[in-house]
């Protein structure tokens, strides 16, 4: 694709705004693209895969730079950069005239640390070593993968046969994948669709869609989403329940909880009942009273590296520190809310054992009136999707 100045400068400013003032990328990019609604697809398809790309890839950009940017200017190298190693062609800019593509191609080739190859802080690679072993560098490598765009079914408007069908006529082209999912072949912007809009699917990644099936919903029960947040998997939960029975949906945000109820609306949804976390009554008034009780735990995110590569840049020690102790803390407050041979769910979109096997055999040690029942890990390597811990415990 040539390069144009006004696109380029997008992704500049942009880059700004996420390392320089530490926004999240999601959101920078979202907030890039909505100031110039001129820009046609094919704009804004480069604006937000090189700003990701280059979120992705930043240590060995910066490497191969010789230094971190700082200025706008160093942000122009980097793109030239990215393009470089990318072994595209860049325009005579003066912008660009103090990159060599032969000292891009020799710093590249001559890297050896695999932290700077991949791209990951020092701090972050000596913890996986130290967790995963030998599973490490394959699942970093997995994570480093553009991520697919995966859409669910809703089997409460729809089929999949006939929401595939409906997106051909659109020129989206997809293929199938578990019981519900379609997995674009390419990228294309699905929210524009009358379909979505219709509430015919969700985008919602294959790995997440795992987490309704483990929790073996069914209509007629009560389930309570503890930690529902925008509630992509409460109404996943409500489609496998046909719309019977009552998912009790909280959160203590509560602009994720208002967007769960515009999500519902379109979706069709109507046994889900939102409920905000202001305090310990709501949630233990809910205790001895549910058949299945998910967390969703907050967490380090590292499973979901490819869709949020900047979480790596904004993750400390600290902060993973503090997130184990708001696991535990969850656990311990929400379990009661499952009744006598009712089922715990407990999920993370992390692959650290520490937030999810040894989090589980923490809480065991600690509330021995639950048993593990089940509990999976899935691999971006291995499944090919989203990295996700999944454990299931009944209460005795």
């Amino acid at each position: 694709m040539k390069l144009h100045p006004n696109l380029v400068r997008a992704v500049v400013a942009t880059l700004t705004e996420i390392f320089q003032n530490q926004r999240y990328a999601d959101k920078a990019v979202n907030h890039r693209l909505r100031s110039n609604p001129k820009w046609g697809a094919r704009d804004r398809a480069y604006i937000a895969e090189t700003i990701y790309e280059i979120v992705r890839w930043y240590r060995l950009y910066a490497h191969v730079r010789g230094a971190e940017p700082q200025t706008d200017a160093d942000w122009y190298e980097i793109v030239a950069i990215h393009h470089l190693m990318r072994q595209e062609p860049l325009p005579s800019w003066d912008e660009f005239a103090a990159v060599s593509p032969d000292r891009v191609a020799n710093r590249a080739q001559a890297v050896e640390d695999f932290a700077v190859t991949e791209s990951i802080p020092e701090w972050l690679d000596r913890l996986g070593r130290t967790e995963m072993e030998h599973q490490w560098e394959e699942t970093i490598r997995a994570l480093n993968r553009r991520a697919p765009i995966v859409l669910r079914t809703n089997t409460l408007k729809t089929t999949r046969k006939a929401l595939r069908a409906r997106l051909a006529r659109e020129g989206i082209e997809t293929k199938p994948f578990g019981r519900d999912a379609l997995v674009l072949n390419r990228y294309a912007n699905v929210f524009g669709l009358d379909v979505f809009r219709q509430g015919w699917f969700e985008v919602q990644d294959a790995a997440s869609q795992e987490v309704a099936e483990f929790v073996d919903a069914r209509p007629g029960m009560r389930i309570v989403d503890t930690c529902a947040g925008a509630g992509g998997k409460s109404l996943h939960l409500a489609a496998k329940m046909k719309n019977k029975g009552q998912i009790i949906a909280t959160d203590i945000h509560d602009y994720k909880l208002n967007e769960l109820r515009k999500r519902a609306r379109r979706a069709g949804v109507h046994n889900i009942v939102v409920r905000s976390l202001t305090g310990a009554k709501v949630y233990k008034r809910l205790y001895d009273t549910a058949d299945r009780v998910l967390i969703d735990a907050p967490c380090s995110g590292t499973g979901v590296l490819r869709r949020n590569p900047d979480t790596k840049w904004k993750l400390q020690p600290k902060r993973l520190d503090e997130l184990l102790g708001i696991q535990a803390d969850i656990l311990d407050k929400y379990s009661p809310i499952t009744k006598k041979g009712g089922l715990l769910i407990y999920v993370t979109c992390s692959v650290l054992p520490s937030e999810n096997e040894r989090q589980i055999a923490a809480f065991l040690e600690r509330q021995p009136g639950y048993e593990l029942i089940d509990q999976k890990t899935l691999l971006p390597q291995d499944f090919g999707f989203d990295g996700f811990f999944m454990a299931k415990l009944r209460r005795k």
